[in-house]
């Protein structure tokens, strides 16, 4: 990849390799645009562990400060406590900083509105607007905005939690995370001297450099750093992290790695009976099993395209209460419950609130769902060709149900493969699933087609 390609301003915000695209410059202006952006009021700020997320903060509060805002800084926390803060009290706005599931040398900018959500297509329109036409509103001596520190927002986090899951039951259990050195740490420590929950953490030590392993939540990375521990440590259930404990990948009792692709259908599955809403928000690459598990509820799925936009988007045009839960085939779901906010920690603790519902192990739950197959690969992205790879795969498969609204899905009965750019990285993402067994061909396929036109 060359250095240029390493920053991706978008609606999703800001991302890049700190040093190699994403520069002090950047932080400042997409700082003072959301300041300019917001309405008046305090401002919450929070960052991941990063070493380079001392460097953005002090870039984020200083525009804050000078577009008149007031900040809160929470200091070293996930993305759902920063969420959980702006909810709970009159701040106006938020920005975490952190680069979630990508290495150490990327970092990030994630902006929020008064309500903790993610921003809307039209606000992060606005957003990019404003940062573009660098029209920041700027303020006099006399009124730039002050700056505090709030130590009590992981404690008001678990308050919140505690209200929904009962960790007596779920302190039956014995439980192996995988941190990766992130956020989930902070918190799973506080879950353990508050509740007595059985947590044997690795990889707890907060770093900023050297993560112990790439923080992606996905069933290889499961399967490498997870899963061979199970059975030695007996463990009931074995969750694993990224940096920012958004999203969460799990492995059952007998070491098995589960797909990050059941996180959301299991959720479905727990969810979808103990509430009146029916509908599920999942996007275009997210597994077919989520249909199936609906269906078992009288629920029905809803698809968008990628990204958190898409999904603010499909939940404003629903009343909250028709909602049984949204999320991605990352292992990133949002419940009603938690104003949909996408939460790792709470969807391990549904996973072990299910468990114990069930009264099942883990591995026995897995196996009564449906097997679907599916294969994810990235190519690097040669942005001017991507038109006419589209048209091509189009073209090539016309005998399946095509999908045009983020890149191209075509879909067969009990058959589906997605390719599209990513928004967060310079790459081609290609995604195949099938019902039974993977479909190797068609994903060999389709890499020698995208790789044709890199």
């Amino acid at each position: 990849m060359t250095t240029q390609r390493q920053l991706r301003i978008s609606h999703v915000g800001l991302r890049g390799v700190v040093g190699m695209g994403l520069e002090a410059g950047h932080v400042l202006d997409f700082a003072a645009a959301f300041g300019t952006f917001l309405p008046p009021g305090p401002v919450v700020v929070g960052r991941d562990p990063r070493a380079s997320g001392v460097m953005i903060r002090e870039g984020v509060v200083a525009s804050l400060l000078a577009t008149g805002h007031d900040v809160v800084d929470l200091g070293v926390v996930s993305t759902p406590v920063i969420q959980h803060t702006i909810q709970r009290t009159e701040a106006v706005g938020g920005i975490s900083i952190g680069a979630s599931h990508n290495s150490a040398e990327w970092n990030a900018l994630k902006f929020f509105g008064a309500q903790g959500t993610y921003l809307s297509t039209a606000e992060a329109g606005e957003l990019l607007d404003i940062y573009h036409l660098h029209k920041f509103d700027f303020v006099d001596h006399e009124r730039l905005g002050k700056l505090r520190f709030d130590d009590s927002a992981l404690d008001a986090y678990i308050d919140e939690l505690a209200e929904v899951f009962d960790m007596q039951a779920i302190a039956q259990y014995k439980v192996l995370v995988d941190c990766c050195n992130g956020t989930s740490s902070l918190i799973l420590q506080r879950l353990k001297e508050r509740y007595g929950l059985q947590l044997v953490l690795i990889n707890a030590q907060i770093e900023g450099v050297n993560f112990a392993h790439e923080p992606v939540t996905n069933r290889k990375m499961v399967s490498l750093q997870l899963a061979p521990l199970m059975q030695p440590l007996g463990a009931d259930a074995g969750f694993l992290f990224d940096i920012d404990s958004d999203r969460v990948a799990l492995a059952s009792e007998d070491g098995s790695a589960v797909s990050e692709e059941l996180v959301l259908p299991m959720l479905a599955d727990y969810l979808l009976p103990r509430g009146e809403g029916k509908l599920i928000i999942t996007n275009l690459s997210t597994t077919a099993l989520i249909e199936e598990v609906a269906s078992w509820h009288g629920g029905r799925v809803v698809r968008v395209p990628v990204g958190r936009q898409a999904a603010m988007d499909a939940l404003a045009t629903f009343k909250a209460n028709q909602i049984a839960l949204a999320g991605e085939g990352t292992g990133a779901v949002m419940m009603p419950r938690f104003r949909f906010i996408y939460d790792g920690i709470a969807s391990m603790l549904a996973i072990l609130s299910l468990r114990h519902e069930r009264q099942e192990p883990l591995s026995a739950i897995v196996a009564r769902y449906p097997k679907y197959s599916i294969l994810k690969e990235e190519l690097p992205l040669v942005p001017q060709r991507m038109p006419q790879l589209m048209m091509e795969l189009q073209r090539q498969y016309a005998d399946g149900l095509a999908d045009v609204r983020d890149g191209l899905r075509i879909s067969w009965p009990e058959r589906w493969f997605h390719v599209r750019v990513s928004q967060t990285e310079p790459v081609v993402r290609v995604i195949c699933e099938q019902r039974g067994e993977p479909p190797v061909e068609l994903m060999e396929a389709l890499l020698d087609q995208v790789r044709s036109f890199a």
